[in-house]
């Protein structure tokens, strides 16, 4: 009798312990005999709430401190909840599908609540009891698929991330820069199939741009193209009088039309960009210059 009610049990056990925690019953009762206790007072507020201290966990958190931002963590494995705890980390331990740990995790204080963890069930009731306790706490979650978005949405999540879907973007992303697409470009298409669903994935229709015998070549160097748009600053002047090596770091190699590289000189003009005409630029992309390098705003020659 017992092997045939555990499927059921199991499949019932959220339920029942989250009515069981509202019922009025001791509270060795409620937290069991071996439970770990937390400290008894939560003073953050308008702070970030860690669900989950998996990977995306840890890393989460320690950006959080690294930014000074005040953060709690919850999490269901007790030897990681001991082990990080010993060693400063504000951890406590868990089950967040639970309305009293949400309540001692002082989630109506909190700004911002981000679930990492790897059980669909748990992290649409942890999304639907968070809302439900504090309307106004802004949500992410992070999901493995595409069609969990949707009804985590309509749980009262304000963010979800798919990996799969991000998966698809990066690569994709990745793809375009190995064919030569402008940055711009390239942060256009990433941020236009984030705000219209990966549907658009199976619509795109880029133009190709292959570069690869050009690769080839000089394998050691990173190619970036350009644009040169109407009313750019630069139309008109010379390579020499933009001085994009001095001011860019960034050295002008040849004019490609289609398949074909023109070679340039510092007295060629710069003029606005026609159809299948973009620059190859060599980059200095050094750890201490990569955050201040500027784009030429999309520059190309004819």
């Amino acid at each position: 009798i017992t092997m045939a009610a555990t499927p059921f049990l199991v499949a019932y056990a959220p339920s029942v312990a989250g009515l069981l925690q509202r019922l009025p019953l001791p509270q060795a009762v409620k937290k069991g005999s071996y439970h770990l206790r937390g400290p008894a007072q939560i003073k953050d507020k308008n702070h970030l709430i860690v669900v989950g201290f998996g990977l995306n966990g840890r890393n989460i958190s320690r950006a959080a401190r690294t930014s000074g931002i005040p953060y709690l963590v919850v999490e269901v494995n007790p030897d990681t909840v001991r082990e990080e705890r010993a060693k400063g980390e504000p951890i406590f331990f868990g089950d967040a599908t639970q309305e009293a740990v949400l309540r001692h995790l002082h989630i109506k204080d909190a700004r911002v609540l981000v679930i990492v963890i790897n059980d669909p069930a748990a992290t649409r009731r942890i999304t639907e009891l968070a809302r439900k306790l504090n309307p106004k706490i802004h949500v992410i979650v992070r999901t493995r698929f595409v069609r969990e978005v949707e009804p985590l949405f309509q749980l009262g999540a304000n963010e979800v991330i798919p990996e799969e879907f991000e998966t698809s973007v990066e690569i994709f992303a990745r793809v375009m820069g190995k064919f030569l697409h402008p940055r711009h470009e390239i942060e256009k298409f990433v941020s236009e199939i984030r705000s219209e669903g990966y549907g658009m994935l199976r619509s795109l229709s880029w133009e190709a741009a292959s570069c690869t015998e050009f690769s080839h070549c000089m394998p050691d160097i990173e190619l970036v193209s350009f644009r040169v748009e109407p009313g750019a600053a630069v139309i008109g002047r010379t390579i020499g009088q933009v001085e994009v090596r001095k001011k860019h770091r960034v050295t002008i190699l040849a004019i490609r039309r289609g398949s074909e590289f023109i070679y340039i000189s510092g007295q060629r003009l710069l003029r606005p960009m026609r159809q299948n005409r973009k620059t190859l630029s060599k980059t200095d992309f050094s750890p201490e210059r990569k955050n201040s390098w500027t784009p030429l705003k999309s520059y190309c020659l004819d």
